[in-house]
């Protein structure tokens, strides 16, 4: 057992609509989240933390696999104290007490793989793979008194093998690990004895490894969770429910989690328990899963990626360690960098909006392995264990921590851009900024270097969701130049003002985007931001581009007339990817502008599962190949493509649109059809964004020697419909402004 206590649903199209005024300000947590996302200063391990428990009187107990602690900041090897696989610490200051212990092996390697007070607190109960402790033996278990800090000469029990969980009462210790005798009587992987170290007869046998056990409020049954495919001879993979006083099973679990899973984890409330699932190989189940006290069943299941080690509830709120990568079959974020703390409601998975983060770290190695939390000095504590060495991006071994406050991170600046297409007005569009501990955020645009904003509103994000917001300043007149800037505000904390930006206002309507946006498109970056990750959408649908590893912004001369820029993409890692999710498009059009030299081509626009990195499953693009010809691609049962017969590699803008429709799929270049097939009309279904300057290539044919495209792209659009020869063509001919 590990240390336990007695949704804001993700806003999407909504808050990707324009913003709107009389929004209610920023709260510097998002309800229900009471913890802030600022890592505290704490003094570090040299090794990995695999268990805690924290006590009422705010002492927090560490134990693992490490041989020192150091002071927060200090690099490992210096500043070290002795702590042998054990260590104690103020909840509230992070700095170690008094208490002392080494947990010892005379052959092999040491480690406390459970900590657990007793409900009084007066004793601490340890487990793990270990001989002796402060020279007194003992057999993997261990009771040690909490006011003297020493080993319990009166608790001394003969444990075969490691233990793993621990869970107590007022008159039973129950424990599960690797061991199949206890006291020199058969018990395989859970056992129960008392607090004076008498066998009990309670049974609950396993066929494989015990890794957690939790008793439930009512006393009345325990939870147990691991590896295991049978309990007492019942089929029940990885979880059961079995009876506090004699062991038989109460509850069975025969193909609910699949049996490349295992539960690493338990925790309860009052009405719910939780399970932390860890998975390996090809179809798992890695996240956790809700389930009733009253009738044990399932409630809720999360199915992010990344297995989760650590689970605890604080304030109807579910805290989680993992190394969660890809949780896109629950709408959250595709597969990407590993993020390894969650929060979500009791009743609800979908992912609130607190994300610290540490890195994976040594061992196996997956981030944080356990969590416990104690309050202290009018303030909340959440301490986190494991195998990360850095929090937050800063240098920071085995042990972490969090309060309810004060909140000091700020929101990152936005990323603001302005369109004059339109005559007479000026549309200022921002990315929505990222807060860590903060969902909604207050926005605050000032004008011409005025220190009181123009317009307030609120926005929700999250960091693989930072929908585009616009106001659109109508206080203007033709000829007149205006600067914006904006702040970003969690109501505690805000950010600087983000750089000025400039716009002048137009007499008439720019031909080239007006005639885009007249004729549907639904996504346009016309690529007139300076340096950040935005590429602002000038259509209502509000579809920014994420722009990934610093391209060559505001490049010119553009592929059209007037103020607008082109960017430009390096061929090698460079490229954007559209902030909405989109469910496959049956019928579509892709459009827009490419210059280049390159003889290595690369993929110029295209729909994509990924955003961080190459996608899984890949079709709908447009490709060039290494002698310049391009290539437009589909995926229905196999590749189906068309080439054009000649190159455009030749440093000159050309206009590329790909249509796809109940006529087949078309590709035009310089307003001109160059290749088609009406057979094909149909491409794989899969969800997925839309990417511009490079993504996946494998297996198509020809492939190119990058799946990037070195060169300049502009004017990029994406229509719900197969544009017309003669719309395509009207397009090509604005090119000079019509």
């Amino acid at each position: 057992m590990r240390a336990s206590a007695a949704a804001l649903c993700l806003l999407s199209g909504a808050l990707s609509a324009a913003a709107t005024t009389g929004s209610s300000p920023a709260a510097a947590l998002t309800p229900p989240v009471s913890l802030t996302a600022d890592d505290l200063s704490t003094w570090q391990t040299n090794g990995i933390v695999w268990s805690m428990a924290a006590s009422t009187d705010g002492v927090v107990y560490a134990g693992g696999t490490f041989s020192t602690v150091r002071p927060p900041g200090a690099a490992s090897g210096t500043s070290e104290q002795p702590a042998v696989n054990f260590a104690a610490f103020d909840a509230a200051t992070g700095a170690p007490t008094g208490c002392s212990l080494s947990f010892t092996l005379s052959s092999g390697t040491a480690t406390v793989r459970s900590l657990v007070l007793s409900p009084d607190g007066e004793t601490l109960y340890a487990g793990g793979q270990f001989g002796s402790v402060n020279g007194v033996g003992v057999s993997n278990i261990a009771a040690i008194d909490t006011a003297t800090c020493t080993p319990r000469q009166n608790f001394k029990v003969a444990v075969s093998a490691t233990v793993r969980a621990i869970a107590v009462t007022d008159d039973t210790v129950y424990l599960g690990g690797d061991f199949n005798s206890v006291a020199g009587q058969t018990r395989n992987k859970f056992a129960a004895v008392t607090t004076g170290a008498a066998l009990k007869p309670w049974t609950a046998n396993t066929d494989d490894v015990g890794r957690a056990v939790e008793v439930t409020p009512d006393g009345q049954h325990v939870l147990i969770g691991g590896d295991f495919f049978t309990v007492n001879g019942t089929t029940s993979h990885a979880l059961a429910v079995v009876n506090a006083t004699t062991g038989a099973l109460d509850k069975s679990y025969p193909g609910f989690i699949p049996n490349t899973s295992t539960v690493q984890d338990l925790t309860t409330d009052a009405t719910q328990f939780y399970t932390a699932n860890e998975g390996t190989g090809g179809g798992v189940f890695d996240g956790r899963i809700a389930l009733d006290l009253g009738t044990f069943n399932q409630v809720w299941r999360d199915t992010c990626l990344g297995a989760t080690q650590a689970v605890l509830v604080h304030n109807g709120v579910l805290y989680s360690g993992s190394h969660a990568h890809d949780c896109a079959s629950m709408g959250e974020f595709p597969d990407q960098p590993r993020k390894h703390l969650l929060a979500q409601k009791v009743d609800d998975p979908k992912l609130l909006p607190w994300f610290p983060d540490t890195n994976d770290g040594i061992g196996e190695p997956v981030g944080p392995r356990v969590m416990a939390q104690t309050d202290k000095g009018g303030h909340h504590y959440l301490w986190v264990g494991g195998e990360f060495t850095t929090v937050n991006g800063t240098g920071q071994q085995g042990l972490t921590r969090f309060a309810d406050g004060p909140d000091t991170g700020a929101p990152w600046v936005p990323n603001v851009s302005v369109s004059t297409v339109a005559p007479d007005k000026v549309e200022v569009n921002w990315q929505t900024s990222f807060d860590t501990d903060d969902g909604v955020l207050t926005y605050r645009i000032y004008k011409d270097g005025a220190s009181t904003p123009v317009y307030t509103t609120t926005g929700y994000s999250v960091f693989w969701d930072r929908p585009q917001l616009r106001w659109t300043d109508t206080d203007v007149a033709a000829g007149e130049t205006h600067t914006y800037r904006i702040t970003a505000s969690d109501g505690t904390n805000t950010s600087a003002k983000s750089p000025a930006v400039t716009a002048v206002v137009a007499s008439a309507a720019e031909a080239y985007p007006a005639r885009v946006i007249a004729d549907g498109a639904s996504l346009y970056w016309r690529y007139d931001e300076g340096t950040s990750t935005f590429a602002a959408d000038a259509t209502g649908g509000l579809d920014n581009g994420f722009l990934r590893n610093a391209p060559a912004y505001r490049q010119t001369p553009a592929a059209v007339a007037g103020p607008s820029t082109a960017i430009g993409f390096n061929g090698t890692d460079e490229y954007a990817y559209s902030n909405k999710r989109h469910n496959q498009p049956t019928t579509f059009s892709v459009e827009t502008w490419i210059k280049t030299t390159t003889t290595k081509g690369g993929k110029i626009i295209g729909f994509g599962n990924l955003t961080m990195q190459n996608s899984g499953q890949y079709d709908k693009h447009v490709y060039m190949l290494n002698d310049g010809r391009l290539t437009f691609g589909v995926y229905s049962g196999g590749t189906r493509t068309v080439t054009t017969p000649s190159a455009y590699n030749n440093g000159a803008w050309h206009h590329v649109v790909a249509t796809q429709g109940p006529g087949g799929i078309a590709l035009y270049v310089d307003g001109q059809l160059r290749a088609s097939n009406p057979l094909y009309t149909s491409n794989e279904s899969y969800p997925g964004y839309w990417r511009v300057g490079g993504d996946n290539l494998a297996s198509w044919p020809n492939r190119p020697t990058s799946n990037f495209f070195a060169g300049q792209i502009d004017e990029t659009a994406v229509y719900p419909t197969a544009l017309s020869s003669s719309k395509i063509s009207a397009h090509y001919a604005l090119r000079t402004g019509g």
